[in-house]
């Protein structure tokens, strides 16, 4: 069996933001397998009984200014985005209709539009000149991401994670060890390299 890395995050995250970043930068010279496995990330929570942080004052402050700091850092453009959050769903279901190499410049695509640029991607002409940009037919899209079996694909991933024991993103899943946090990625690298 092929080693790889599971990587489950939502767009919504702006640590599964940061996490997408280090991948690409580590990415630009090794190999690594890293499977991307979009789950909702509210669904997550709720299934399993937790507070999001941006929810809860003091927890929201300190997430503005550690992504900041992380972000800074690292030399990463990042905008903590005004209209935080807003619905992933559609997004989230965009990774599952589009073929591999396609879905890599989708996923980069709305991380850099949502969390670097600090665009809404709830307004339907913003999100529909990142399709145009992307060669990617709205109508296709919207068409695909409505299909019963894509809606149930994306609430199957959301399950398996919870089943999995991910209770946040971004997480690692490397040998059936998890690792939680954009700060956790040197650790699933180790355990990848094992």
């Amino acid at each position: 069996m092929t080693k790889s890395i599971d990587f489950y995050f939502d767009f919504i995250s702006p640590y599964s933001y940061i996490a997408h970043k280090k991948i690409s930068e580590i990415n630009k010279d090794n190999n690594i397998i890293i499977n991307y496995k979009g789950i909702l990330l509210g669904g997550l929570h709720k299934l399993a009984g937790i507070t999001a942080p941006f929810f809860l004052n003091t927890k929201a402050k300190f997430m503005i200014r550690d992504c900041k700091m992380i972000a800074k850092k690292f030399n990463y453009n990042f905008t903590f985005n005004s209209n935080f959050p807003i619905n992933s769903l559609q997004l989230m279901r965009g990774t599952l209709i589009l073929d591999d190499e396609l879905k890599k410049f989708y996923i980069d695509s709305v991380f850099k539009a949502y969390w670097g640029d600090g665009l809404n991607l709830a307004d339907e002409i913003v999100f529909n000149k990142l399709l145009l940009d992307l060669n990617i037919d709205k109508i296709f899209f919207y068409n695909k991401i409505k299909e019963k079996k894509i809606k149930e694909k994306l609430k199957k991933c959301t399950y398996d994670a919870l089943d999995k024991g991910v209770f946040g993103a971004p997480t690692y899943i490397v040998n059936k060890k998890i690792f939680w946090g954009q700060d956790r990625l040197e650790y699933a690298l180790d355990e990848y390299n094992k």
